[in-house]
């Protein structure tokens, strides 16, 4: 059986998704959908899932479709994400609301569910749709939780790491997890193997989350991509704020609150302040151990999945780039 490359799959659905077209009247309705998937992106989601899928079989292109509406369901959520955080640029381009307007980018992304509901269903193998649906509609709907509890602990001094790692693991990693296990059932795996995937999944998202809260404190911008301090500027509830809130006492702790409550302040001073608050109770190496920790439970999982260990390499070699950022 052929095995693809995250590198030619990628490659695969990238052409996919560009020949797809939304644009028809009225124009200014899908015109805003086109703009968005033109924007790029790495299409994680959509190569775990063909990833998954060549476990079992290997004509990755009869599920392109489902494939994409993943990843239209994904940058629906970046889409409404941006408008809610007033957000003016996505990928080094405007965000739709501010190259069109506010309504524009609500209804815009509405159209971006519905499609991606409908992409996934159509051509599925009917003894496969309830499973899909399931799963698909399933995640869908705990991504919203997981936004919503992200904004809630805007107000909240007291969130717990518990209550981030939960928060992470609805908004981040249950799409993760539903595109392996939606590849795997449409595979043709096993109940068990389709469980094992999602919680390899649900593992290894939660771990590239945290790896993304580190890095926008200790990375070089450079190579990361974007400014680092972000999170801390805006008072983020971050594993490593959290833990720091947790973890800090006496006048650590208030000098911490302090900046947290400062409204005007100057940004380097705060991302230097806090930071050095993060290394002197520690959060560097909790953080580091927690994400290593997730990621060695996820390879654990996968070893669980029972195809032959060569065919899940691909797949592995995958997340372990994803993860070799921090390294």
């Amino acid at each position: 059986m052929k095995q693809y490359e995250d590198k030619e799959l990628l490659e695969q659905i990238q052409k996919f998704i560009e020949q797809l077209s939304y644009t028809h009247e009225p124009e200014n309705l899908y015109k805003p959908i086109e703009y968005v998937l033109g924007l790029g992106g790495k299409r994680i989601r959509p190569v775990l899932m063909l990833l998954a899928y060549n476990l079992y079989k290997e004509n990755v292109e009869s599920i392109y479709q489902q494939a994409a509406a993943l990843e239209t369901y994904h940058n629906f959520t970046l889409l409404h994400d941006d408008l809610m955080d007033n957000a003016d640029m996505r990928r080094n381009r405007p965000t739709v609301h501010k190259k069109w307007d506010e309504n524009t980018a609500i209804l815009s992304g509405d159209a971006m569910l519905i499609l991606s509901f409908r992409m996934m269903m159509e051509g599925c193998p009917a003894e496969y749709i309830s499973e899909v649906t399931e799963t698909f509609s399933k995640a869908a709907l705990e991504v919203c939780d997981g936004q919503q509890w992200d904004m809630d602990f805007e107000k909240r001094l007291d969130v717990t790491v518990d209550e981030y790692m939960n928060m992470i693991c609805l908004k981040t990693s249950v799409l993760l997890a539903a595109s392996l296990r939606i590849g795997a059932i449409l595979g043709g795996a096993s109940q068990t193997d389709a469980d094992l995937l999602y919680n390899f999944g649900i593992k290894m998202g939660l771990a590239f989350q945290l790896q993304d809260d580190y890095l926008d404190v200790y990375a070089d911008s450079s190579v990361f991509g974007k400014n680092i301090g972000g999170d801390i500027c805006s008072n983020k509830k971050t594993f490593m704020l959290i833990t720091a809130l947790e973890k800090s006492a006496g006048n650590e702790k208030d000098e911490l609150l302090k900046w947290i409550e400062a409204e005007n302040f100057n940004t380097e001073e705060k991302i230097k302040a806090v930071t050095q608050i993060y290394n002197n109770v520690g959060v560097p190496d909790i953080c580091m151990n927690k994400i290593n920790s997730l990621y060695n439970e996820g390879l654990e999982i996968l070893e669980k999945v029972s195809v032959e260990e060569s065919l899940k390499n691909n797949l592995r070699q995958f997340t372990g780039k994803l993860m070799k950022r921090v390294l």
